[in-house]
């Protein structure tokens, strides 16, 4: 039997096809021009190895001139942003372990009087350094402003107090990571980043993995309503989300000696309730998605912001206005605050509510979106 010849005009209707399907497919297409489209957006203007602009507070027990030179040389700096006017030291304590701000600044009495006299005054920077990359740029701008801030106060009269070494001494305490160890930081996210994952994946996967081996019709057969499908197929992966956070800790405690300040049963609350979330999400994702395809696609283009924006891989602090705002939707957002601030914190059940309560919104904007979706025909 001879071959045919190559024919230029089946081969050019097979290509024709192709792209008819993929036009059909609009999530497909979607995806083809969507994320490189994202991965440009966030990797050139959201993404910063050297952050700015982070929140700072200011005790200041001197209000002399030089103590608003020195906060103004800051905000000029470009690397602190004054949010906060602080009053006592109590409210320095709840500041930083709430994750308020990432610098206070502690400016003592009669710190512009010891300048003029060359005493040398010290001043007090409390660094939140739970995450160590967000503060190194920061204070070795501050080590130079040291030198550089006063040296337009310190002139005429003032102009023998302009010593070689900097006019005051600025004492770093680093809270809660003391010895800026990154695997404090990156540990206890990758606990987010694991259950982001494997959780949206795996519920991503049911109910089209139902469609595409006939079964989905025993569902639909059923008198179940749909709230108990979605809540009885979420079950089973919560055992699994929660085998899987047993084993993250263990490795935690036992190889990288993370630090548990807090409570493991509040751990365990907050791990449940980001489960729930996540499973919500997958379970919705597969009652709008045809296939397993696109389910993994959908699964895909959320976990790529989260992983870029929820302040895991880069400093949230330091990312521009627009990129916090969609940040701060992610649910993988807020889960960082949750367990960093009870692992290297120790911060109670009562402190957690404002990171909690927009993972309870996302979880129930999530799964009223999924029940919309779900249909009890086979269309």
């Amino acid at each position: 039997m001879s071959r045919q010849p190559f024919s230029f005009s089946r081969w050019s209707g097979i290509i024709i096809k192709e792209f008819i399907q993929l036009r059909r497919d609009r999530l497909t297409f979607g995806m083809i021009v969507g994320i490189p489209v994202i991965q440009l957006l966030l990797f050139g203007f959201a993404i910063n190895t050297d952050p700015k602009n982070l929140p700072t507070a200011i005790l200041a027990a001197d209000s002399s001139s030089w103590s608003r030179s020195l906060v103004a040389a800051m905000q000029t700096s470009g690397y602190f942003r004054i949010t906060r006017i602080l009053a006592s030291a109590a409210e320095v304590e709840e500041t930083l372990a709430h994750g308020k701000a990432q610098f206070v600044v502690t400016i003592p009495e009669n710190f512009g009087r010891k300048l003029a006299r060359g005493e040398r005054p010290v001043l007090l920077v409390e660094a939140d350094a739970t995450d160590p990359s967000a503060v190194g740029g920061a204070l070795s701008a501050l080590n130079q402003l040291a030198t550089s801030a006063l040296a337009r106060d310190l002139q005429g009269p003032y102009a023998d107090a302009r010593p070689a070494a900097p006019p005051f001494e600025i004492r770093l305490h680093r809270r809660y990571n003391p010895e800026g160890i990154t695997a404090y930081n990156i540990v206890p996210g990758l606990l987010g980043v694991i259950l982001t994952m494997t959780m949206v994946l795996m519920t991503g996967l049911a109910m089209t993995r139902e469609r595409e081996r006939g079964t989905f019709e025993n569902l639909l057969a059923t008198p179940a309503l749909p709230i108990e499908v979605m809540t009885g197929k979420i079950v089973p992966y919560i055992l699994i989300g929660l085998i899987q956070v047993s084993l993250i800790l263990a490795a935690a405690f036992a190889i990288f000696r993370v630090p548990m300040h807090g409570s493991l049963a509040t751990l365990y609350l907050v791990v449940l309730l980001f489960i729930a979330a996540n499973l919500t999400l997958g379970m919705t994702f597969s009652s709008i998605a045809q296939n397993q395809l696109q389910a993994m696609q959908m699964t895909f283009f959320f976990f790529l912001p989260s992983m870029l924006l929820s302040g895991f891989m880069f400093p949230f602090s330091g990312m521009p206005g627009w990129a916090q705002a969609v940040g701060s939707v992610l649910p993988l957002t807020h889960f960082l605050v949750l367990v960093r601030g009870i692992m290297l914190k120790g911060n109670a059940l009562h402190e957690l509510w404002p990171a909690v309560w927009p993972i309870l919104v996302f979880m129930l904007a999530v799964i009223g979106v999924g029940l919309r979706f779900y249909k009890r025909t086979l269309d």
